[in-house]
């Protein structure tokens, strides 16, 4: 899990170096990891940019459901964003791509890996800063009982 927290710290330095002029907002979600069954997830991400190009930090946690063989999953992500510079009728799509660390576990079975993702969403604006974030994401596990795993969220963005 140094790994994570490596990443962790990296991006918190990234956010201190982002000029004025550029954007930082954060996450709190809830949704679901569907692989091999439907199980709640929830976490949290935070993230700066400036025009299209952004990047942001993501730690996701998944219940297990042991009567369908689908183990706990943890996360902690960094992510490279491509997004439109403006809302287009309030709306601002992204792509994103990235990779970090995982940790799995079913009964005595854990794992603990590095992990890539790929996927996208949108940003809607509600009022002011206040965002809602839709997303799905692909997760590449290495090692894993699960790969490719499948999730979406749907969360709270406050733009700052």
């Amino acid at each position: 899990m140094r790994h994570v927290r490596a990443i962790a710290l990296a991006a918190l330095g990234l956010l201190l170096l982002v000029p004025a002029s550029a954007y930082a907002d954060a996450t709190l979600f809830l949704g679901a990891t569907t692989s091999p069954s439907n199980r709640l997830t929830k976490g949290a991400a935070i993230g700066g940019g400036l025009l299209i190009l952004g990047f942001e930090f993501e730690y996701a946690d998944t219940t297990n459901d042991v009567a369908t063989q689908a183990p706990s999953l943890k996360t902690g992500m960094g992510n490279l964003l491509i997004q439109s510079p403006v809302a287009f009728v309030g709306i601002q799509p992204y792509f994103t791509v990235g990779g970090g660390g995982y940790r799995e576990e079913l009964g005595t079975v854990s794992n603990t890996g590095v992990a890539g993702n790929t996927g996208g969403g949108l940003k809607i604006t509600l009022i002011g800063p206040v965002r809602l974030r839709v997303d799905y994401r692909v997760l590449m596990l290495r090692s894993a009982l699960v790969s490719p795993a499948h999730r979406f969220y749907a969360g709270i963005n406050l733009k700052f």
